[in-house]
């Protein structure tokens, strides 16, 4: 399983890519009716961005790796990794999983979802293996204490009222990503719920607002990121 994780490390963005394309297969509905995936997937998906948002923003961890290989300088185990060792990853998944229902398929739950969870696994192992080599007793001691994918709501708000939020690094970290996502919500609500009482045209009009906002929103992000104007650790 850790042979797998490094390799998935190494091409994990890309996943996204074939996941995303993955919620436009037709497949059978979860729900008859429209207004459970709509309101359940929203709520799911909103959910594991607030968790990444909150992650990022308290205490933050390079995923990246270093050379495509996993790699961590320090162990950070205060903010949200007090309460889950992969809260990011948490996050990533609630927001697949809430698409997924959102867009009432049903083979991307039962094949999609359960594909994503088996590379998450062999990528977290990977990189728990590294953590291991590199901190010894006190990676053994910290995963004593902390659940692997289960956040211990325990001390939670404690946790969150005790820290700073720098919401500045949120943005600056995630922008990418929230694009990416919005877009994807966005598409589904306009072309996969036609109950909406609106023709073709006023459908079309909207999403191109939508997207107009979401790329001013993601040039200006990105503007401040490179002037550094808003420069983050």
């Amino acid at each position: 399983m850790v042979q797998i994780g490094n390799f998935f490390f190494r091409y994990r963005n890309y996943l996204f890519i074939f996941l995303y394309l993955a919620l436009f297969i037709p497949s059978p509905p979860i729900f008859s009716h429209y207004v459970y995936p709509l309101v359940i997937g929203l709520v799911i998906t909103v959910a594991g961005q607030l968790i990444r948002g909150l992650t990022i923003s308290l205490a933050y961890i390079v995923r990246g790796g270093k050379d495509k290989k996993v790699y961590a300088d320090k162990l950070v185990t205060d903010g949200f990794f007090a309460h889950c060792r992969n809260p990011l990853y948490v996050g990533n998944i609630l927001m697949l999983l809430g698409v997924g229902i959102l867009v009432n398929s049903l083979i991307y739950l039962v094949v999609f979802i359960p594909l994503f969870l088996f590379i998450y696994q062999a990528i977290v192992l990977a990189e728990e293996n590294f953590l291991r080599q590199k901190f010894g007793s006190e990676f053994d001691a910290y995963t004593k204490c902390v659940h692997r994918w289960l956040i211990n709501p325990v001390g939670l708000a404690k946790t969150i009222s005790g820290m700073h939020f720098f919401w500045k690094r949120w943005l600056v970290k995630e922008y990418n990503t929230q694009v990416i996502w919005l877009t994807g919500i966005a598409i589904i609500l306009f072309y996969k719920y036609t109950h909406w009482s609106w023709d073709t045209d006023t459908r079309n009009t909207w999403l191109a607002i939508v997207l107009v906002i979401l790329a001013v929103y993601y040039l200006t992000i990105r503007y401040l990121k490179k002037s550094g104007k808003w420069a983050v650790a």
